[in-house]
């Protein structure tokens, strides 16, 4: 079973300290403090004072640093998990560090003083106790995160077996006589050296040579499992996959992130390290040091750290262009100095790192930081690569595509999903990558109008800092404008589509109506009239007869004209206006339990198209509420505002399912009012019924 499968929750959730927990991390940290303020003024004292030969009493102060740092770093861990084990490795190791960092000045005053015992006893904790802080490396290796060895027994073996390979040569130099390390090699050992009483509790024996070679070849040889011991942990993490159960999993996986993207910084930072004189040398080793144990303790005492899937591939990026740097300088000055001289060859290489090489590493380092974040630092560059894309997009779907790749690149996000809510109530939905589960929907506007909204990955949204979303903001501003004049156009199509549709459509039912009703209506007139005048000499009573049938002819066809203009545009609007025309309406379809009543002023002189637009739509949405509603009453009010034509039909019936698609009536109603550039909305309040609500524009029109 893996380390992953078979962790505790109480190991992944940290435990937020008592109060009567606190105590214990502020008293380790300020012994930590008191250590390190007696280091530096005993540094002080210590300071025109001669160290021996080969002592290693140097920088003392370094020394307690990088103490007080990992004594606090896991003060800061122990505050929130008390029982961590990590927290206690980090406390001992940098109480360790501290204690090893007060020896050094010690050692230097009682050598002045002429107290060889307080001398030696102070080296011995220099020298002989020192080595046991090579553990706490492997330590943290192998218990971090969860405070636990590797579960599998191969692998919990052989952590074993490491830790006890590092512990050789500590133990070792504990019982070691002082003499058998000083015939080790090397220089000459400082006669004071040899007078300290270094070995209270050693022993002779003829193999000492031999161990100690040994315990020294088995520390590089005992990190090799710490390290393969994280690299299985990381794997096993990164292989679980998202989901609503993933949450332990996911902080498992950032903080093995975190620990990975420290020692790559520690790898960076110890490999240029070599190349640096000393002191910079040491600075940089302990400051590696310091930055391992705050990072182990920040991921642990935190478990939402999000922002290292960008600081690692940063830091990868910066150090192989940092590498490539010096690789590329170097070769100047080789190349250079075989063919010149040194001073001919340090003018030439200033030259070419002038003129070529500077432009070079700014293209190179822009690419990395591109890589890393994306175009977001360029935010006029983001803006016009979106505008250049929306301009060729022709299709509304395309310029969707167009955002959503554009957001995508610009932040460097895994996916980014785009919809927008169309005039006709359908959804257009686009997507780039694949933003998963967890996400953010911002809002897609148009004048202050919502038309759709764009989602983005949660975790990665609330990495961006204002200025990244200040540009997603001006994309989506931009990009609102562009869907929305392409909806708008595509609209526009439609509907002269439909309009030449409709206006063939009529005249073909026209052309039937007048071809197979009105047409032989007239013919038959004609053809009894001609008759009635023929049989007017010799029989008036059936030239009257005919006569009368022919008016009868004549009053039917007159219907059917009725009819026709009915339907081109109901003659009460002409009659009665507006309003006359709705309650008229409005009474025939009363009864039956519901009563129907229409309210409103004049609206004074419409255009012809807005006056019959409004009144099919009410009579539909009438027609709706006697149908299927349920209502009792039903109301329509008739608004006339600046501009705009304003009719409202509310009932108090059972309102609409919001699980039901829209139907035909539905659409018809938003149809009429998109013709004219209008809307229509369909709403059901919280208190039950149904609100339909049309906006039409109109201006003042004579009839």
């Amino acid at each position: 079973m893996t380390d992953v499968a078979t962790a505790r929750v109480a190991d992944v959730a940290p435990h937020r300290a008592a109060p009567s927990r606190v105590l214990l991390p502020a008293l380790v940290a300020g012994i930590a403090v008191v250590v390190f303020a007696g280091v530096v003024v005993l540094e002080v004292l210590a300071r025109d004072l001669r160290s021996p030969a080969d002592a290693g009493l140097d920088d003392a102060w370094l020394s307690g640093l990088v103490g007080l740092a990992l004594t606090i770093s896991g003060a800061a861990v122990l505050r929130v998990r008390p029982r961590h084990p990590v927290a206690w490795v980090l406390v001992v190791a940098g109480l360790g560090w501290s204690l090893t960092a007060l020896a050094v000045p010690w050692t230097l005053l009682a050598i002045d003083a002429g107290s060889l015992t307080s001398a030696g006893i102070a080296y011995r904790i220099l020298a002989r106790y020192g080595a046991f802080l090579l553990l706490g490396l492997p330590l943290v290796l192998l218990l971090y995160p969860d405070g636990h060895l590797p579960r599998p027994r191969g692998w919990r073996v052989a952590a074993l077996v490491s830790l006890a390979s590092t512990a050789v040569l500590p133990v070792t130099l504990l019982v070691v006589p002082s003499a058998e390390i000083y015939a080790r090699g090397g220089p000459p050992v400082d006669p004071v050296l040899l007078a300290l009483p270094l070995d209270p509790m050693t022993f002779a024996m003829p193999y000492w040579p031999q161990v100690l070679a040994v315990g020294s070849a088995l520390l590089p040889v005992s990190i090799v499992v710490p390290f393969a011991v994280v690299v299985g942990r990381y794997r096993r993490a990164a292989a679980v996959p998202d989901g609503p159960k993933s949450d332990g999993a996911d902080v498992r996986r950032l903080r093995m992130r975190w620990l990975l993207w420290v020692g790559l910084v520690d790898l960076l930072a110890t490999g240029s390290a070599l190349a640096l004189p000393e002191p910079v040398r040491s600075w940089v080793f302990y400051g590696a040091i310091c930055l391992t144990g705050a990072v182990v303790a920040l991921a642990l005492a935190r478990d939402r750290l999000d922002a290292v899937d960008r600081l690692l591939p940063a830091t990868v990026l910066t150090g192989l262009l940092a590498v490539g740097v010096v690789a590329v300088d170097l070769v100047v000055l080789l190349v250079a100095g075989a063919v010149l001289g040194d001073r001919d060859s340090a003018l030439l290489a200033v030259a070419v790192v002038a003129v070529a090489y500077t432009p070079l590493r700014t293209r190179l380092w822009t690419l990395s930081r591109r890589l890393v974040r994306g175009t977001r630092d360029d935010p006029e560059g983001t803006v016009a690569t979106l505008a250049g894309r929306l301009e060729s997009a022709a299709a509304p779907d395309a310029q969707l595509a167009a955002l959503a790749r554009t957001v995508s690149e610009a932040f460097r996000l895994p996916g980014v999903r785009v919809e927008v809510d169309r005039a006709d109530g359908a959804r257009a939905t686009v997507e780039h990558g694949r933003p998963g589960t967890g996400v953010v929907e911002l809002p897609l506007r148009y004048r202050d109008e919502a038309i759709g909204r764009v989602a983005l990955p949660a975790r990665a949204f609330g990495a961006l800092s204002a200025r990244d979303q200040q540009l997603l903001a001006d994309l989506l501003r931009q990009a609102a404008a562009a869907a929305r004049a392409g909806a708008l156009g595509a609209s526009l199509q439609r509907a002269r589509e439909q309009i030449v549709t409709a206006r063939e459509e009529e005249r073909r039912r026209l052309r039937r109506d007048l071809h197979d009703s009105v047409g032989p209506a007239l013919g038959a007139v004609t053809l009894r009239i001609e008759t009635a005048r023929e049989l007017a000499p010799l029989d008036p009573a059936a030239a009257d007869g005919m006569l009368r049938a022919a008016t009868d002819d004549v009053t039917a066809l007159l219907g059917d004209v009725r009819r026709l203009v009915h339907d081109l545009r109901p003659p009460a609007l002409d009659e009665l206006g507006l309003l006359g025309a709705l309650r008229a309406r409005a009474r025939g379809l009363s009864g039956d339990g519901l009563e129907i009543t229409v309210r409103g002023d004049d609206p004074g002189a419409l255009g012809a198209a807005v006056e019959v637009a409004a009144f099919h739509i009410v009579s539909e949405a009438l027609t709706n509420v006697v149908r299927h509603a349920g209502a009792t009453t039903a109301d329509v009010l008739v608004e006339r505002e600046p501009g705009t034509l304003v009719v409202t039909v509310t009932d108090d019936g059972r309102g609409i399912d919001p699980t039901r698609a829209a139907g035909v009536g539905s659409r018809s109603l938003r149809e009429r009012s998109a013709e004219l550039g209008g809307s229509t909305t369909v709403s059901c309040p919280a208190g039950g019924g149904t609100v339909v609500r049309a906006e039409l524009p109109c201006e003042e029109e004579g009839r």
